[in-house]
């Protein structure tokens, strides 16, 4: 999607564009563990898995069997009746997630401008299982039978297009593919826009790949764990790690000018995005971390500040021995061995594509608001790299003001963000 780039302006208090504070000011997340942002941290906290056997289709013959699964998910007083016959499940989800994020800011779209808003979202996958019903249809009884729905509902770009005609959003909208890495892509994108005159915007990522023909292609890749005790199948940087158990869901965020935000009595928010760098690393498994340690080093650089006030790190933690390897070699090159606690919820609700990051940064903002970090479930504490202070057991009371997420995507890409209470 082709973005204008306007030419960054002055504020009113002397500050330039290009650093004005941007600030969360709503949450809505949807996953596995659950749906609206109390409701899932709870569980989180609690460490409560969803990680389970695959129920949405016979899976004999898969190697794939478990995922974490959000189940359903109630749709009447959300979505339309119209949009339901013209929409992926999975767009549903994003929807009701900008729906909670756009309640939780206080941000009633149908009293702002239409050009005051924008959205910009991520997803690897679009309406993954919409397409796949619609090409069943068009092998098994012909092309008569294609919806003409198709012709968007499976594209990358239908979640920002979706949450843009809903809500009347017309200003500036985005999209990117970068699997994991791309919910920090488009927040910083969404944080460009902002300061560049914006006054909210909508942003964060969705996916999910469990139909028949998603666990299929997931299948074929050797970082997907294939065991099928939920207990043993995903353990971020144990020994015994096999891969990444696959998971659905994502979250969506405002982002608004922190003063504009506290000028209409918003607060102070969850949190500011001080900092974002990003990096290309096409061998990650190889380059000891190279590509990820660049992007946390721009990222700390955008936000100002030093390795040193780092206070917890949500991990990409993808499960995979050599990734996790690499994973750890890059945070000893910036805190030092066990240099600072380091968090992977995802562990109990699976790793959700380009919907991962986002919720890392919803439970990052939860770490700075509560200070406290969720546990990594079901993995052995003496049994992880010796060189991560990884959370588990239980939840670590940790005074918090500045968090990083780290995030890869599949083909290379690694991206990093900094956010400060």
């Amino acid at each position: 999607m082709t973005v204008l780039e306007s030419r960054p302006q002055a504020h009113a208090d002397g500050q330039s564009a290009t650093t004005t504070p941007v600030t969360v000011t709503g949450i809505g997340v949807a996953a596995p563990t659950g749906v609206g942002t109390e409701r899932f941290w709870r569980a989180t906290l609690d460490g409560t898995s969803a990680i389970g056997p695959i129920t949405t289709f016979d899976t004999d013959g898969y190697p794939v069997r478990l995922a974490g699964e959000i189940g359903d998910v109630e749709h009447a007083d959300r979505v339309a009746k119209r949009l339901m016959p013209q929409t992926d499940r999975i767009t549903r989800i994003a929807l009701i997630a900008a729906d909670l994020a756009l309640d939780d800011a206080g941000v009633d779209p149908d009293a702002l401008s239409d050009y005051a808003m924008g959205v910009a979202t991520t997803s690897a996958t679009g309406g993954l299982e919409f397409g796949q019903r619609e090409l069943e249809k068009l092998w098994g009884s012909g092309w008569q039978s294609v919806s003409a729905y198709m012709s968007f509902a499976w594209y990358y770009a239908v979640h920002t297009g979706q949450i843009s005609i809903k809500n009347g959003m017309r200003g500036p909208g985005g999209v990117v593919v970068s699997e994991q890495a791309g919910g920090l892509d488009m927040l910083s994108f969404a944080r460009r826009r902002v300061r560049r005159g914006t006054p909210v915007m909508t942003t964060g990522g969705l996916d999910s790949m469990l139909c028949p023909y998603g666990v299929a292609i997931q299948g074929t890749d050797p970082d997907v764990s294939v065991r099928t005790d939920p207990a043993r199948a995903y353990l971020p940087f144990e020994a015994d790690a096999s891969g990444y158990v696959p998971g659905e869901g994502g979250a969506i965020l405002v982002v608004e000018d922190t003063g504009a935000a506290r000028a209409r009595g918003a607060g102070a928010g969850y949190g500011t995005v001080a900092g974002y760098g990003a990096a290309f690393d096409p061998a990650p498994s190889t380059s000891g971390g190279a590509g990820l340690a660049r992007a946390a080093r721009t990222a700390l650089r955008d936000a100002g500040i030093a390795a040193a006030d780092v206070d917890v790190v949500y991990a990409d933690a993808a499960g995979s021995p050599a990734l996790d390897d690499a994973e750890a070699t890059a945070l000893t090159a910036l805190f030092g061995e066990r240099g600072v606690p380091v968090a992977a919820p995802k562990a109990a609700y699976g790793r959700l594509l380009s919907g991962g990051a986002p919720v890392d940064v919803v439970s990052a903002l939860l770490t700075l608001r509560d200070g406290v970090v969720p546990p990594t479930v079901n993995v052995r504490p003496d049994a992880v790299d010796p060189r991560v202070d990884l959370v588990t057991g239980g939840p670590r009371p940790v005074p918090a003001a500045t968090a990083m997420v780290l995030a890869r995507g599949r083909g290379g890409f690694a991206s990093a963000v900094v956010l400060t209470r």
